[in-house]
């Protein structure tokens, strides 16, 4: 007898508290290890739809709903109750008439909490709203899994009502209509790309639960330990299930340099993740390689892999997880036999200030210099003046003459020659050291880095050269539309070129419709990198409704204050659990506003840092740029005033006028970056006029 978890138990089981998922736990183990039903009771649910839905007691009140043939138990679902009965009682398990593929489907006439036609509009409204889907008929809207109970629903769809109807269907079903109701692509080009495997299907039998789209939604456990995963991390449903699109770049072979973006929440970093264990099944003998720019996201991850490997100790062996500035670290220390000793910012600004005053050259201010430093000599490694002199300004649009240019050189040289006598160097010369020696102390076959859009010139370089030009060498995962640590640069120029390799993904699983679509609003639809390969978020879909986010401006930071604490002990009120909420400001300076804030609304702060620690009785509160990589059922992006983002004092750092344009393109990012850790509540706010950010927002 096979035994099955379906995506809604899990989901169901994320909302209960702790006690009653240790409950539902212990039952759940009974169940698989007695499958015959001899450790547990299970209830027949006499009003329900499907014949083999049974109910299984957790305790008093928490009821398992389960779906048992002769053949198989799926846990569908668990619940309160009342409630897991009506919830059986709304729906039925069976395989699509079309397709095969085995669908949870809701009875269309038990659902009375929607409204379908778009008929009922107000009759102060002259004209009805034009219905989507006129020009499809029954059998393409049946070709792509849509229940026969909901055709006639889709066929009379509006813009109004649609978002309401799209959440009852299959996945499979609804990203294909959402793609053709956002009006960038036609229903067979959304096919195609959507990959409906059912001709495949029919070819390998593969109908029921084994069908390529039943398996995003029903997992065979094969044991306890397996069980163990699914039942400890209920809202991380990628341990279990992975979206078609996902998992095709997870097994893919590329022939080259690879990189996979999408917008916030579309799974790369699950992409990276399970990815590195594919390969470590691919390629046995294979040492892999999972990076990225920063230690609390390689923690993130680290932690996420062995959530998703389990037990599997010959996978874990093969795969390490580390940020690269620490694997640069170690190296440097084995091939020169002393550590690095990294100049700081504080350093090198002291340094520029004692130059200028040696030279007499005050024709730069040190946040120009600091820049054209960071972004031009040492991200590029310039020791010469022929090499500064010929450089390209990769973006940089202030022209410099050859009479400034030689000014600047006198300054840069004199800096360089500073860093040497120090005994000290930069991060970049570390990692140009590394690329110019033969590395027999890092034998990885396979890279694979997240978050590449902040990697920089010489961590990039030093990975092309430390791995062979293979198949499945190098593979990224990365938005341009999160960058906010590095500037742009061209790949191609350090001999990475993932022209024909360069995929996105367009299905946000994490974040609802609405909360994407504000944060959209922060970003063009398309980003363009230096060496012309389109990242294109338009036709990205999310596949949940939630509030509309709230956005915010007060007269005073106490009204502000007051708002932020009604709306925490709304949370709270409405079941979300506390470290399922987080509050995130622009900067250091901002933290006391939001920890006060908790603290007054009666709960515990928890202060977010790069160990990348967790409190399960406490809200979470950080700075933006360490929210990467986070999510959280509840956000909030307090002190979005004027002034605050963009940071002023950045802003008046500034004299390029390409840094000024980089700079607001970073603090939007940052923006966006906080925004998107919600899944499906938001509050966004600040004190009177605010930040000019919130303007494109409304």
């Amino acid at each position: 007898m096979e035994f099955r978890i379906a995506d809604t138990f899990q989901s169901s089981l994320g909302k209960l508290n702790a006690q009653e998922q240790k409950a539902v736990k212990t039952t759940a183990f009974d169940l698989q290890m007695g499958l015959s039903g001899n450790s547990t009771r299970f209830h027949k649910i006499e009003r329900a739809k499907d014949r083999n839905f049974w109910s299984v007691r957790a305790n008093n009140d928490i009821r398992l709903i389960v779906h048992k043939t002769a053949s198989s138990i799926l846990l569908c679902y668990v619940d309160h109750h009342d409630d897991a009965y009506n919830w059986a009682g709304r729906r039925r398990i069976e395989n699509h008439p079309v397709t095969g593929a085995t669908q949870i489907v809701e009875v269309r006439e038990l659902v009375e909490d929607i409204i379908i036609q778009s008929k009922t509009v107000s009759s102060d409204i002259s004209e009805d709203l034009p219905v989507i889907f006129e020009n499809l008929d029954k059998e393409q809207l049946l070709s792509i899994g849509v229940p026969e109970d909901w055709i006639e629903d889709i066929l009379n769809a509006d813009e109004e009502t649609f978002l309401n109807i799209a959440e009852h269907l299959p996945q499979e079903a609804s990203e294909i209509l959402l793609e053709v109701a956002s009006g960038d692509i036609s229903f067979d080009q959304a096919v195609k790309l959507a990959q409906i495997n059912t001709e495949q299907a029919n070819e390998t039998n593969n109908h029921g639960f084994t069908h390529p789209a039943a398996e995003r939604r029903f997992r065979i456990v094969q044991d306890s330990e397996e069980l163990a995963i699914a039942l400890e991390y209920p809202w991380e449903k990628w341990t279990i299930f992975l979206h078609p699109s996902q998992k095709k770049y997870v097994n893919q072979t590329f022939n080259g340099a690879a990189r996979i973006s999408g917008s916030a929440g579309t799974g790369k970093t699950i992409v990276a993740i399970h990815r590195a264990y594919s390969l470590s099944k691919k390629y046995p003998k294979n040492k892999i390689l999972l990076t990225t720019f920063n230690k609390t996201l390689a923690n993130t991850m680290e932690l996420k892999l062995k959530r998703l490997i389990g037990n599997d100790l010959a996978a874990l062996d093969r795969i390490e997880v580390k940020h690269l500035e620490s694997i640069a670290y170690d190296l440097f220390k084995k091939v020169t036999n002393k550590q690095p000793n990294i100049v700081s910012n504080s350093q090198l600004k002291f340094f520029f200030t004692k130059i200028i005053e040696k030279t007499g050259i005050k024709d730069f201010s040190i946040g120009f210099l600091m820049a054209e430093w960071e972004h031009i000599v040492d991200a590029w490694q310039l020791k010469r003046w022929e090499d500064y002199r010929d450089i390209k300004r990769l973006g940089r649009k202030t022209r410099i003459g050859g009479s400034k240019r030689e000014k600047l050189w006198q300054i840069f040289n004199n800096i360089w020659s500073m860093i040497e006598d120090q005994k000290l160097t930069t991060w970049s010369s570390v990692f140009n050291h590394l690329s110019n020696k033969e590395i027999k102390d890092l034998d990885f076959q396979n890279i694979i880095v997240d978050e590449s859009q902040d990697i920089s010139v010489g961590e990039l370089k030093f990975l092309s050269s430390v791995v062979q030009n293979q198949n499945d060498s190098l593979f990224f995962t990365g938005d341009l539309g999160q960058r906010i640590f590095r500037q742009i640069f061209s790949w191609k120029s350090l001999g990475v070129d993932i022209s024909g390799r360069s995929h996105s993904l367009k299905v946000n699983y994490r974040t609802s419709h609405q909360i994407r679509k504000k944060a959209d609003r922060l970003l063009p639809s398309e980003i363009l990198d230096l060496d012309e390969n389109v990242e294109n978020r338009k036709s990205t879909i999310s596949l949940f409704n939630s509030p509309e986010p709230i956005i915010s401006l007060e007269e005073t930071i106490e009204d502000e204050n007051l708002l932020i604490k009604e709306w925490l002990i709304n949370q709270v009120e409405n079941r979300i659990k506390l470290p399922e909420i987080g509050i995130f400001v622009r900067s250091e300076d901002e933290l006391i506003r939001a920890k006060n804030i908790i603290i007054n609304s009666g709960f515990k702060p928890f202060k977010i840092s790069e160990k990348f620690d967790f409190n399960e009785d406490a809200i979470h509160y950080g700075v933006m740029h360490l929210s990467k990589g986070l999510e959280y059922k509840s956000v909030a992006v307090i002190a979005c005033d004027e002034n605050i983002i963009p940071n002023q004092e950045r802003m008046e750092r500034v004299t390029d006028t390409s840094d000024l344009e980089e700079v607001y393109d970073t603090e939007r990012h940052l923006l966006y970056v906080a925004c998107t850790r919600a899944r499906e509540n938001l509050l966004i706010s600040g004190v009177l006029p605010g930040s000019e950010f919130l303007e494109d927002l409304e």
